[in-house]
């Protein structure tokens, strides 16, 4: 059987890995969360007859970026 490690002296920088681990997956949903509500609003506007020309442009990215917000 392998030897284990006294990681005791390691906690701080485990603890902190820990913390910054649970802060990504946070963050993580947090865009899903925005993105889910950016889509919802530029179809909106497809709705109302925005061209997605118009929105690109507005939001500074290429019609192309928008078609993939989209998607």
């Amino acid at each position: 059987m392998a030897d284990t490690k006294d990681l005791s002296v390691h906690q701080p920088t485990l603890s902190r890995i820990k913390e910054a681990r649970e802060q990504a997956i946070h963050h993580a949903r947090l865009a899903q969360q925005f993105a889910a509500e950016r889509r919802g609003l530029m179809q909106s506007l497809i709705a109302q007859g925005v061209p997605q020309a118009d929105i690109a442009r507005e939001l500074g990215v290429s019609r192309q970026a928008v078609q993939k917000m989209l998607a």
